[in-house]
Protein backbone atom coordinates (compact mmCIF):
# COMPACT_ATOMS: atom_id res chain seq x y z
CA UNK A 1 0.00 0.00 0.00
CA UNK A 2 1.25 3.48 -0.90
CA UNK A 3 2.02 5.60 2.16
CA UNK A 4 3.05 9.20 1.55
CA UNK A 5 2.97 10.23 5.22
CA UNK A 6 5.99 12.04 6.66
CA UNK A 7 6.52 12.45 10.39
CA UNK A 8 6.39 16.23 10.62
CA UNK A 9 6.72 19.55 8.80
CA UNK A 10 10.52 19.35 8.92
CA UNK A 11 10.54 16.12 6.92
CA UNK A 12 7.85 17.48 4.60
CA UNK A 13 9.99 20.47 3.63
CA UNK A 14 13.19 18.50 3.10
CA UNK A 15 14.97 19.75 0.00
CA UNK A 16 13.70 23.34 0.07
CA UNK A 17 16.57 25.63 -0.90
CA UNK A 18 17.30 29.30 -1.54
CA UNK A 19 16.05 30.62 -4.86
CA UNK A 20 13.29 28.08 -5.38
CA UNK A 21 9.81 28.77 -6.77
CA UNK A 22 7.02 27.78 -4.40
CA UNK A 23 3.21 27.76 -4.65
CA UNK A 24 1.01 28.43 -1.62
CA UNK A 25 -2.66 27.47 -1.58
CA UNK A 26 -5.50 29.26 0.16
CA UNK A 27 -7.70 32.29 -0.26
CA UNK A 28 -7.06 35.33 1.92
CA UNK A 29 -6.13 33.66 5.21
CA UNK A 30 -8.52 30.76 4.61
CA UNK A 31 -6.89 27.41 3.98
CA UNK A 32 -3.30 28.62 3.90
CA UNK A 33 -0.51 26.12 4.75
CA UNK A 34 0.29 27.68 8.13
CA UNK A 35 2.73 25.01 9.27
CA UNK A 36 4.74 25.03 6.05
CA UNK A 37 5.02 28.82 6.06
CA UNK A 38 6.10 28.92 9.71
CA UNK A 39 8.78 26.32 9.04
CA UNK A 40 10.07 28.21 6.00
CA UNK A 41 10.49 31.23 8.28
CA UNK A 42 12.41 29.04 10.73
CA UNK A 43 14.61 27.60 7.97
CA UNK A 44 15.53 31.11 6.83
CA UNK A 45 15.56 30.25 3.13
CA UNK A 46 16.03 33.33 0.92
CA UNK A 47 15.25 34.62 -2.58
CA UNK A 48 12.05 32.64 -2.91
CA UNK A 49 9.69 33.22 -5.84
CA UNK A 50 6.21 32.74 -4.40
CA UNK A 51 2.98 32.07 -6.27
CA UNK A 52 -0.11 32.73 -4.19
CA UNK A 53 -3.47 34.43 -4.60
CA UNK A 54 -2.49 36.90 -1.89
CA UNK A 55 0.47 37.73 0.32
CA UNK A 56 -1.06 37.24 3.76
CA UNK A 57 -1.12 40.08 6.28
CA UNK A 58 1.76 41.84 8.00
CA UNK A 59 2.15 39.36 10.87
CA UNK A 60 0.66 36.18 9.48
CA UNK A 61 0.84 33.88 6.46
CA UNK A 62 3.26 34.92 3.72
CA UNK A 63 3.57 38.26 5.51
CA UNK A 64 5.99 36.50 7.87
CA UNK A 65 8.28 35.60 4.97
CA UNK A 66 8.06 39.18 3.69
CA UNK A 67 9.05 40.50 7.11
CA UNK A 68 12.21 38.41 6.98
CA UNK A 69 12.99 39.54 3.42
CA UNK A 70 12.86 35.91 2.33
CA UNK A 71 10.78 36.53 -0.80
CA UNK A 72 12.39 37.85 -3.97
CA UNK A 73 9.30 37.77 -6.21
CA UNK A 74 5.54 37.56 -5.63
CA UNK A 75 3.10 36.39 -8.29
CA UNK A 76 -0.33 37.25 -6.91
CA UNK A 77 -3.81 38.59 -7.59
CA UNK A 78 -4.78 40.43 -4.41
CA UNK A 79 -2.30 42.04 -2.04
CA UNK A 80 -4.31 44.84 -0.44
CA UNK A 81 -4.10 43.70 3.19
CA UNK A 82 -0.33 43.76 3.60
CA UNK A 83 1.42 47.06 4.32
CA UNK A 84 4.89 45.51 4.23
CA UNK A 85 4.17 44.05 0.81
CA UNK A 86 3.14 47.49 -0.43
CA UNK A 87 6.26 49.08 1.05
CA UNK A 88 8.63 46.54 -0.51
CA UNK A 89 6.88 46.74 -3.88
CA UNK A 90 6.94 50.55 -4.05
CA UNK A 91 10.56 50.70 -2.89
CA UNK A 92 11.67 48.20 -5.52
CA UNK A 93 12.84 45.66 -2.94
CA UNK A 94 10.29 43.11 -4.15
CA UNK A 95 9.58 41.99 -7.70
CA UNK A 96 5.83 41.72 -8.25
CA UNK A 97 3.72 40.17 -11.00
CA UNK A 98 0.02 40.96 -10.60
CA UNK A 99 -2.26 38.50 -12.39
CA UNK A 100 -6.06 38.44 -12.81
CA UNK A 101 -7.42 35.98 -10.29
CA UNK A 102 -8.98 33.61 -12.81
CA UNK A 103 -5.84 33.64 -14.93
CA UNK A 104 -3.70 32.77 -11.91
CA UNK A 105 -6.00 29.87 -11.04
CA UNK A 106 -5.90 28.65 -14.63
CA UNK A 107 -2.11 28.95 -14.76
CA UNK A 108 -1.91 26.60 -11.80
CA UNK A 109 -4.47 24.22 -13.29
CA UNK A 110 -2.56 24.18 -16.58
CA UNK A 111 0.62 23.19 -14.76
CA UNK A 112 -1.34 20.51 -12.91
CA UNK A 113 -2.69 19.10 -16.20
CA UNK A 114 0.64 19.32 -18.01
CA UNK A 115 -0.35 22.09 -20.43
CA UNK A 116 2.54 24.51 -21.09
CA UNK A 117 0.38 27.53 -21.96
CA UNK A 118 -3.11 28.75 -22.87
CA UNK A 119 -4.87 31.77 -24.34
CA UNK A 120 -7.27 33.92 -22.31
CA UNK A 121 -9.14 37.16 -23.08
CA UNK A 122 -8.57 38.39 -19.53
CA UNK A 123 -6.16 41.31 -19.36
CA UNK A 124 -6.00 42.09 -23.07
CA UNK A 125 -5.50 45.82 -23.64
CA UNK A 126 -4.14 46.37 -20.12
CA UNK A 127 -0.72 46.31 -18.47
CA UNK A 128 -1.26 42.60 -17.85
CA UNK A 129 -0.75 41.94 -21.58
CA UNK A 130 2.36 44.06 -22.04
CA UNK A 131 5.18 42.04 -23.60
CA UNK A 132 3.00 38.97 -24.08
CA UNK A 133 1.93 37.27 -27.27
CA UNK A 134 -1.65 37.99 -28.34
CA UNK A 135 -3.89 36.27 -30.85
CA UNK A 136 -7.39 36.66 -32.19
CA UNK A 137 -9.96 33.89 -31.83
CA UNK A 138 -13.47 34.33 -33.27
CA UNK A 139 -13.03 38.07 -33.46
CA UNK A 140 -11.82 38.45 -29.88
CA UNK A 141 -8.25 39.10 -28.79
CA UNK A 142 -6.57 36.77 -26.31
CA UNK A 143 -3.35 36.83 -24.28
CA UNK A 144 -0.93 33.90 -24.12
CA UNK A 145 -0.25 32.85 -20.52
CA UNK A 146 2.31 30.24 -19.47
CA UNK A 147 1.98 27.59 -16.80
CA UNK A 148 4.40 28.19 -13.90
CA UNK A 149 7.34 25.90 -13.24
CA UNK A 150 7.43 25.46 -9.47
CA UNK A 151 9.68 23.36 -7.26
CA UNK A 152 7.22 22.96 -4.39
CA UNK A 153 3.47 23.40 -3.93
CA UNK A 154 2.36 23.80 -0.32
CA UNK A 155 -1.34 23.13 0.24
CA UNK A 156 -3.62 22.73 3.23
CA UNK A 157 -6.61 20.37 3.40
CA UNK A 158 -9.23 19.55 6.00
CA UNK A 159 -8.82 15.78 5.77
CA UNK A 160 -6.37 13.51 4.05
CA UNK A 161 -5.35 9.87 4.11
CA UNK A 162 -1.98 8.19 4.09
CA UNK A 163 -2.08 7.80 0.29
CA UNK A 164 -2.41 11.57 -0.17
CA UNK A 165 -6.11 11.75 -1.06
CA UNK A 166 -7.47 15.14 0.06
CA UNK A 167 -10.73 16.78 1.07
CA UNK A 168 -10.91 20.57 1.35
CA UNK A 169 -13.46 22.55 3.33
CA UNK A 170 -15.31 25.63 2.14
CA UNK A 171 -13.27 28.53 0.80
CA UNK A 172 -10.05 26.66 1.56
CA UNK A 173 -10.64 24.76 -1.67
CA UNK A 174 -9.70 27.90 -3.63
CA UNK A 175 -6.25 27.56 -5.21
CA UNK A 176 -5.31 24.59 -3.01
CA UNK A 177 -6.89 22.08 -5.37
CA UNK A 178 -5.41 23.67 -8.51
CA UNK A 179 -1.92 23.73 -7.02
CA UNK A 180 -1.85 20.02 -6.20
CA UNK A 181 0.41 18.39 -8.75
CA UNK A 182 1.34 21.74 -10.28
CA UNK A 183 4.90 21.58 -8.93
CA UNK A 184 7.67 19.00 -8.83
CA UNK A 185 6.75 18.19 -5.22
CA UNK A 186 3.36 18.80 -3.61
CA UNK A 187 3.31 18.92 0.18
CA UNK A 188 -0.09 18.66 1.86
CA UNK A 189 -0.69 19.51 5.49
CA UNK A 190 -4.02 18.36 6.91
CA UNK A 191 -6.06 18.87 10.05
CA UNK A 192 -7.07 15.21 10.14
CA UNK A 193 -4.91 12.37 8.81
CA UNK A 194 -6.67 9.00 8.50
CA UNK A 195 -5.79 5.53 7.22
CA UNK A 196 -6.47 4.63 3.60
CA UNK A 197 -10.09 3.57 3.13
CA UNK A 198 -11.64 5.89 5.71
CA UNK A 199 -12.44 8.68 3.25
CA UNK A 200 -15.59 8.41 1.15
CA UNK A 201 -14.28 8.18 -2.44
CA UNK A 202 -17.18 10.35 -3.60
CA UNK A 203 -16.06 13.18 -1.32
CA UNK A 204 -12.38 13.28 -2.33
CA UNK A 205 -11.43 16.48 -4.15
CA UNK A 206 -7.83 15.61 -5.07
CA UNK A 207 -6.55 12.06 -5.60
CA UNK A 208 -3.28 11.08 -4.00
CA UNK A 209 -1.49 10.83 -7.36
CA UNK A 210 -1.08 14.62 -7.20
CA UNK A 211 0.55 14.59 -3.73
CA UNK A 212 4.07 13.47 -2.83
CA UNK A 213 4.14 14.21 0.93
CA UNK A 214 1.41 14.54 3.55
CA UNK A 215 1.54 15.29 7.28
CA UNK A 216 -0.78 16.26 10.11
CA UNK A 217 -0.46 19.95 10.90
CA UNK A 218 -0.51 21.45 14.37
CA UNK A 219 -1.86 24.56 16.12
CA UNK A 220 -3.89 26.14 13.33
CA UNK A 221 -4.79 29.74 14.14
CA UNK A 222 -7.25 30.13 11.25
CA UNK A 223 -7.23 33.91 11.47
CA UNK A 224 -9.95 36.08 9.94
CA UNK A 225 -8.56 38.64 7.52
CA UNK A 226 -11.26 41.25 8.17
CA UNK A 227 -13.57 40.58 11.08
CA UNK A 228 -16.93 42.24 10.44
CA UNK A 229 -19.82 42.25 12.90
CA UNK A 230 -23.30 43.70 12.68
CA UNK A 231 -23.88 46.82 14.75
CA UNK A 232 -26.28 46.40 17.64
CA UNK A 233 -29.63 48.16 17.29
Amino acid sequence: MINKTVVDVSAALEGVQDGMTCMFGGFGLSGIPENAISHLVKLGVKNLSCISNNAGVDDFGLGLLLQGKQIKKMTSSYVGENDEFERQMLSGELEVELIPQGTLAERCRAAQAGFPAFYTPAGYGTEVAEGKETREFDGKMHVLEYAPKADFAFVKAWKGDEAGNLIFKGTARNFNANMCGAAKITVAEVEELVPVGELDPNQIHIPGIFVQRIFKGEKYEKRIEQRTVRQRA
